[in-house]
C-alpha cells in the first residue's frame, strides 16, 4: 500500500511539473547507472520498474557509463535489465564503458547494437555519441568515426531543426576534441546539450549551448537512487529529479528555449597549438595522414614502409617518405595492436578474436587464426613466435611462417592491453587482475606471477609497456606506484609511491639502459638509476606538461627522449638532464607514440587518427 501511495504521490507530482497544454513531451535520462558495483544492478532494476508504472514518458536516454568495467558480462547484465524496460530506449557508452573494455568497444556495439544513436521525436532530433576515452586512459574524446558520422549527420538535419545532443561527458575542457565538436554543433540549433560523468545535477556554462548534467542513478549513501525527468515545453525545458517509487522532487532547473545558430552561438578561438609550434619554428610537418577513425596503437617500421592500424578496422602500409598509401587490409573489428613485423610477416592482433598475419610486401592474407575473444594488447616478438596475451585468460604463441600455435598458457586473470617484454628467455607482461606475469618465452610455462594485492582492478598494472634491465622488470601503474621487480623470482626489489609525483603507466628506458624515464601525473619527467638498489632519481626535467595521464611509452635515440602528451603534444627532452630541445602540437588528443626515425624525423599518431612525419632542423 505505501509503494502504491509513493507511486501515486509521484505520479500527480509528475503531472504538476508543467501545464498540459504547454508540454510536448517528457522524457527520462538515466546515467552512470555503473552496473558491476554494489548496488548498481538493483539500482537500475528500480529506476526500471518504476519507469515503468509513471505515465506520460515518451522514451527513455541512457547517457553513459551503463557498466563500471566494461565487460561482457556487465554489458550482457545491463542490457537483461534495460530490455525489461516498457518504452523505447536509447544508449551510450561512457568511459568506463570503454576505457577498461575487454572487448575492445566491440562488446557495446554488439550487445546494444550501436555506440551512437539518431531518432526524432515530435519536431525534434536527438543525436548521442560515444565519449570515450576508448582504451587508452586519457581525457575524453569523441571517437573520429563518430565525429565522421557526426558531421554527416548534422550536415542532413534541416536548418531549423531542434536539436538534442547527448553525450556522456559535459562540453568543456575534460572531453579533448570538444571545440571540434562545438564548432560542428553550434551552426545548427542546438537547444540543449544532455550529460552524465559527474554523478550530479548541475548546469554547465563553457560554451554558449545550454549543457545539463544529470545525477547518477547509484543510491551512493541514500537508500534509493534516482534519475531525471525532462519536460520540453513550447517555451522551455524543465528537470526534475525522480527517486524511484518514492517521490518527484519539484523542478530543479528551467531553461528558456530560443533558436540556435551560429548567430546565437559565437565561435571559441583556441591557439594553443600556434603558440607552441610558433615557438620551435624549426619543427615542420613533412606529411601527415588523417583517418576516419581512431588510432590506438603505435605503428611498425620496416621496409620503407610505415604499418599502422585504426578502430575502424583497417591495417594499413603507408611510404615512409612520403607518407602515400601502399596497401590497405580490413579485419573484422575495432584493432588497438601494435603491428608486429618479422620475415617479411605482418601480425596483427584484433577485437573480433582473430590474429591477421599479412605480407608485407603487399598486405595479401598469409594466415589467421581465431581466438574465440576480443584481443586489445600487442604481439611481442621471440624468435619466430608473436606473443600475444588475450582477454580470455590465455597467452598464446605463434609460428609466424605456419600459424601454428607452439604455446598457450591458461590461467591469465584479467585482460591484457599492453604489449608483453620479452627479456631473456621470459615474456612479461600485466593484466587487469592486479596481476604480472613471467612465463618462459618458447614454452609458455609459468615462472612465476606478481600482484600489488589490490582489490580494486583498476589498480592493474595493465597498460604500462614493461622495461627490463640487470635482471630487473620496471612498472609503474594507477595505484602510482613505481616498482622494480627481480625477473629471476617475481619479488620486489623495491616499489615506492611518491606522494608528489605520481606515476602512472608511462615508463621508457634510455638506449644504454642506464636509465629508466617516467612521466608522472603532475606533468613531470623524470630519469632514474636503472642500477640503483633503492629508488634514485637522476634528474627532474624542467618541462612542464601539466595534467597528464596518458599511458604512451617513452622513447630515447641519439641522446634525446621523446615524449607523448594526452593533448596532442610532443615533447623532446635532452637525455642528459632533461633540458627542453622542442615542443610540437599536432592534435588535440592523446599522442600514442612518438618513434624517432633515423637522423632528425620522429613519427607521431594521435587518437583521432592522425598520423605525422616531423622533421626537425638543426
Amino acid at each position: 500500500m505505501k509503494t502504491c501511495l509513493a507511486w501515486l504521490l509521484g505520479a500527480l507530482l509528475l503531472s504538476g511539473t508543467a501545464t498540459a497544454q504547454d508540454t510536448l513531451f517528457r522524457f527520462a535520462l538515466v546515467t552512470d547507472t555503473h552496473v558491476g558495483t554494489e548496488t548498481g544492478l538493483n539500482d537500475l532494476e528500480r529506476t526500471i520498474h518504476d519507469l515503468n508504472q509513471l505515465p506520460g514518458i515518451d522514451f527513455v536516454i541512457f547517457s553513459g557509463d551503463v557498466t563500471e568495467f566494461g565487460s561482457d558480462a556487465e554489458l550482457k547484465m545491463a542490457k537483461q535489465a534495460m530490455d525489461k524496460l516498457g518504452k523505447p530506449w536509447h544508449v551510450v557508452p561512457g568511459n568506463h564503458d570503454t576505457k577498461w573494455s575487454e572487448s575492445g568497444c566491440n562488446s557495446f556495439r554488439t550487445v546494444f547494437g550501436s555506440e551512437t544513436f539518431l531518432f526524432d521525436h515530435k519536431g525534434y532530433r536527438f543525436i548521442g555519441t560515444n565519449s570515450g576515452p576508448n582504451m587508452r586512459m586519457g581525457p575524453g574524446q569523441v571517437p573520429r568515426e563518430n565525429m565522421v558520422w557526426l558531421r554527416k549527420t548534422l550536415d542532413r538535419t534541416p536548418a531549423s531543426m531542434p536539436i538534442v545532443y547527448i553525450n556522456h561527458y559535459p562540453l568543456d575542457e575534460g572531453l579533448n576534441n570538444w571545440l571540434d565538436v562545438y564548432g560542428m554543433l553550434r551552426e545548427k540549433n542546438v537547444q540543449l546539450m544532455l550529460c552524465g560523468h559527474g554523478h550530479a545535477n548541475r548546469i554547465y556554462t563553457r560554451t554558449a549551448i545550454p549543457n545539463v548534467m544529470c545525477r547518477s542513478n547509484l543510491r551512493a549513501k541514500d537508500s534509493v537512487g534516482g534519475y531525471n525527468l525532462v519536460t520540453v515545453r513550447r517555451d522551455s525545458v524543465l528537470f526534475a529529479e525522480r527517486r524511484p517509487a518514492v517521490q518527484t522532487l519539484p523542478d530543479w532547473h528551467r531553461m528558456p528555449l530560443v533558436t540556435g545558430g551560429a548567430d546565437k552561438y559565437p565561435p571559441i578561438a583556441d591557439d594553443a597549438a600556434k603558440r607552441v609550434n610558433d615557438s620551435f619554428p624549426n619543427v615542420k610537418t613533412l606529411w601527415q595522414i588523417q583517418e576516419d577513425g581512431d588510432m590506438g596503437s603505435a605503428v611498425a617500421i620496416a621496409d620503407g614502409k610505415v604499418i599502422y592500424t585504426t578502430t575502424n578496422g583497417d591495417i594499413k602500409a603507408a611510404d615512409l617518405q612520403t607518407g602515400k598509401l601502399r596497401w590497405r587490409y580490413k579485419a573484422g573489428g575495432k584493432i588497438y595492436a601494435t603491428p608486429l613485423v618479422h620475415a617479411g610477416k605482418v601480425i596483427v592482433p584484433c577485437s573480433d578474436g582473430k590474429v591477421y598475419c599479412l605480407q608485407l610486401s603487399n598486405g595479401k592474407r598469409a594466415w589467421i587464426r581465431e581466438t574465440g575473444m576480443a584481443i586489445v594488447s600487442s604481439p611481442a616478438l621471440s624468435g619466430n613466435l608473436a606473443i600475444i596475451a588475450g582477454s580470455d585468460g590465455y597467452c598464446r604463441a605463434w609460428d609466424i611462417g605456419t600459424g601454428k600455435i607452439a604455446w598457450e598458457r591458461p590461467g591469465i586473470k584479467g585482460f591484457a592491453e599492453m604489449r608483453p617484454l620479452v627479456y631473456g628467455n621470459k615474456v612479461l607482461f600485466g593484466t587487469w587482475g592486479n596481476r604480472f606475469y613471467a612465463l618462459n618465452a618458447q614454452t609458455g610455462d609459468s615462472l612465476w606471477q606478481w600482484t600489488n594485492g589490490a582489490a580494486n582492478r583498476m589498480f592493474s598494472p595493465a597498460a604500462v609497456w614493461p622495461v627490463a634491465t640487470r635482471n630487473r622488470a620496471w612498472i609503474v601503474s594507477p595505484d602510482r606506484y613505481m616498482t622494480v621487480i627481480d625477473t629471476e623470482n617475481g619479488q620486489n626489489i623495491w616499489r615506492f609511491r611518491d606522494d608528489a609525483q605520481w606515476v602512472r603507466e608511462s615508463i621508457g628506458m634510455s638506449e644504454d639502459s642506464s636509465r629508466v624515464y617516467a612521466k608522472t601525473m603532475q606533468g613531470n619527467i623524470l630519469a632514474f638509476d636503472a642500477g640503483a638498489t633503492e629508488r634514485k632519481i637522476v634528474w627532474q626535467s624542467p618541462v612542464q606538461l601539466g595534467y597528464e595521464i596518458c599511458p604512451t611509452p617513452i622513447a630515447e635515440k641519439d641522446g634525446v627522449v621523446f615524449i607523448a602528451g594526452q593533448s596532442g603534444l610532443v615533447c623532446a627532452i635532452s637525455a642528459t638532464d632533461g633540458a627542453l630541445r622542442w615542443k610540437h602540437r599536432f592534435s588535440d588528443c592523446l599522442v600514442n607514440t612518438v618513434q624517432p626515425l633515423t637522423g632528425n624525423r620522429v613519427l607521431a599518431s594521435s587518437m583521432d587518427g592522425k598520423l605525422v612525419c616531423l622533421e626537425v632542423a638543426p
